[in-house]
């Protein structure tokens, strides 16, 4: 928990700069929808609801800081081109405010970045050079053609006319719903949630509206440098949240943090694709795997809602491919989508038999792999391998207790 908050010591932006931002970012920004949300309302107990940034232009929030950096270069800095460096959002964002702008735009993205990304970026009219094959050498490549041609790099986060942009998120939640008590958000850098939380402590000073951010629980550096009071880098591991996949905090940004964060807590990838699969049932909300961190760390109770709350939704930009996976995944996290291993003896009408068993369970069979190789079998016996489908978790052990009182083995495999 963050400690008394002085609103006088809040570092960054001031009110006057976020709501300037506000008015500069109006013509090309749109005012997300607040969407209330009755299925999370029912499992939180408090009324939840929604900011759609995933229907903002470009596809995320990061159009925001975008617009409201470049707006303020110079005449000098713009003929000189801006240069970014990003495998998503902050690309795009860049290059529709440089198109909007006037401005020439360069942008650097790693060799394997996906496909819908490149083609978004090079349609807002960016010129996109693909290098290296990690993101830290995409940035180190970005930031030298940056010194080499004069071109402004223009961060993602770290830095105050960005986080003032970022920032009017909070401003429009204060309109949207006056009453708002908590509000959860995703990290990556943190960007969005110091402009948001900085920007509601010093626009409703009489109030603590708690804000709490969301991390993916292998890509998380601010738990341990907010406990530390510095900052500490973390290696990252793999995750399909790669929109907040950061390795270190930004210094402004965790400066904010630190003072106006009432905490920050962690979600796993199962705990994401589940929520992922929920927006899209229950919302019918796109949302790529980051920005549904939030309402992850609402269902799995990582954060518990107290008075009306805000969850944000902070980007809507993924791959077709990835989401085929992530639901998926998200299916077998909420045990309606079952991979079980059984060995059965080697000798006819066994796989008559067991399919038997799980229709009368009204469970669907939708594959089925049969083998007599491996270990953990008998010499006698075979393995199948079936992937059913059922409605979830009480109704999988349901078909689970089934195939045991006939005799047989099922354990549960990954899926």
């Amino acid at each position: 928990m963050r400690a008394e908050l002085d609103r006088a010591t809040i570092p960054g932006p001031t009110l006057a700069d976020f709501q300037a931002a506000r008015e500069r970012i109006a013509a090309v920004v749109e005012t997300t929808p607040m969407e209330k949300s009755r299925y999370l309302s029912g499992i939180a107990g408090t009324t939840v609801y929604l900011k759609a940034e995933n229907l903002q232009r470009t596809g995320s929030y990061k159009i925001r800081g975008a617009y409201n950096r470049l707006s303020q270069l110079t005449p000098e800095e713009r003929a000189h081109g801006v240069v970014a460096s990003s495998a998503g959002n902050h690309a795009q964002g860049v290059a529709l405010a440089a198109r909007e702008l006037g401005i020439k735009a360069t942008i650097f993205m790693p060799m394997g970045v996906a496909l819908p990304k490149l083609q978004a970026t090079r349609g807002y009219g960016a010129d996109v050079v693909l290098h290296g094959d990690i993101f830290d050498e995409t940035n180190a490549a970005a930031r030298e053609f940056a010194a080499t041609t004069g071109g402004v790099f223009i961060p993602p986060f770290d830095h105050p006319d960005v986080v003032a942009g970022q920032g009017t998120v909070g401003l429009e939640i204060l309109e949207q719903v006056p009453d708002v008590a908590t509000v959860i958000v995703p990290i990556g850098g943190g960007g969005l949630i110091s402009g948001i939380a900085s920007a509601l402590a010093q626009a409703a000073p009489d109030r603590d509206i708690r804000v709490i951010g969301v991390q993916a629980k292998n890509a998380a550096p601010y738990p341990g440098s907010l406990d530390a009071g510095e900052i500490r880098p973390v290696v990252l591991g793999p995750t399909i949240a790669d929109g907040i996949a950061v390795a270190k905090p930004g210094e402004l940004n965790f400066e904010i943090i630190s003072r106006t964060v009432d905490a920050v807590v962690t979600v796993s990838d199962d705990d994401i694709a589940r929520a992922l699969v929920i927006l899209l049932e229950r919302a019918k909300l796109v949302v790529e795997p980051a920005g549904a961190a939030g309402v992850a760390a609402l269902l799995t109770g990582a954060v518990t809602a107290l008075g009306p709350t805000v969850v944000l939704l902070s980007g809507g930009n993924i791959d077709p491919m990835v989401m085929e996976r992530v639901i998926s995944r998200g299916l077998a996290a909420d045990h309606r989508y079952l991979k079980v291993q059984i060995p059965l003896p080697d000798r006819p009408g066994q796989l008559a038999r067991i399919a038997e068993i799980i229709s009368d369970a009204n469970a669907n069979v939708v594959e089925v792999l049969h083998t007599r190789h491996g270990s953990g079998f008998e010499i006698n016996e075979v393995g199948i391998d079936i992937h059913m489908e059922t409605r979830g978790p009480e109704h999988a052990e349901l078909v689970l207790a089934r195939l045991r009182e006939a005799g047989y083995r099922p354990h549960i495999g990954e899926s």
